[in-house]
């Protein structure tokens, strides 16, 4: 069976998941100390024993925080971000990040990337599954809401389109080749960053158990967030939309990525 990993996962916190912990908790501690002073609370007087704890406990905290910073910044999963710093210098890495977004739910992000110059969007069905609203984040258009057009969670796409003209957009090859090591690149928006560019090399395709599509393996580093992102090959076209993440033997943990086929059956019925 194979071990699919979309958003949620059973096993224990991997070195990524941890660091995306981390900075969520400290954006939560951020707000909350801002809210506190927008409605003028004052803090509480703490009697010395308990301040003596608290220091003492503050103390610790400071220098686990150390401990953590030297551990993050030295592991292999920051990697990603000197790869998009280098990868970014490039012209028409620049030109592909124009067309791609952060898509908010009001609960999560994701990835998707704009086809057109009108506004279509494309990203995973399960990036806009329950969204309580749904917003998209060009980055130099910015922030606008969105309307879904339709889903296809059998295929995990879906379509969204935001108004207006002139947006940047990414060709969808027509006759992608999938050649085994081939090298591509895909862009989005991994754990709490944005905008993130990367690369990879082409596996093989596979089947998963509850799907009739076969799909692209990719050696590369896929974390959580890059759900929709484009997988672009040298040509400066999209040939899939990465989705998941999945251990096959004999690769280990590799990137999942739909066809461009399935979505061009998708927009041309």
């Amino acid at each position: 069976m194979n071990d699919i990993h979309r958003s949620t996962t059973d096993e224990e916190l991997s070195e990524e998941e941890l660091i995306e912990l981390v900075l969520a908790e400290q954006q939560k501690a951020l707000a909350q100390e801002q809210e506190e002073q927008l409605q003028g609370k004052k803090p509480i007087k703490r009697k010395p024993i308990v301040k003596w704890i608290v220091w003492s406990m503050a103390f610790v905290l400071f220098l686990n925080t150390f401990a953590l910073i030297f551990q993050i910044y030295s592991i292999p999963a920051l990697e990603f971000l000197r790869v998009s710093a280098r990868l970014s210098a490039q012209e028409d890495i620049r030109t592909y990040k124009k067309a791609v977004v952060e898509i908010s739910t009001g609960s999560s992000k994701g990835t998707g990337f704009s086809i057109s110059s009108d506004g279509l969007i494309v990203t995973n069905a399960h990036v806009v599954e329950d969204a309580q609203s749904l917003s998209v984040i060009f980055p130099e258009e910015g922030l606008m809401s969105a309307k879904l057009l339709q889903s296809f969670p059998d295929v995990d796409l879906a379509l969204l389109q935001v108004t207006g003209d002139e947006f940047p957009s990414l060709s969808l090859a027509e006759n992608p080749s999938y050649s085994k090591n081939e090298h591509v690149y895909f862009i989005g928006n991994p754990l709490a960053f944005t905008g993130i560019a990367n690369e990879g090399t082409l596996l093989e395709s596979t089947y998963l158990d509850d799907w009739q599509e076969p799909v692209m393996m990719l050696k590369a580093p896929v974390y959580r967030g890059n759900s929709g992102s484009p997988v672009i090959n040298a040509a400066g076209e999209v040939i899939g939309i990465v989705f998941a993440t999945a251990k096959i033997d004999p690769y280990g943990r590799v990137g999942l990525f739909i066809p461009v086929e399935v979505l061009q059956r998708i927009l041309s019925p």
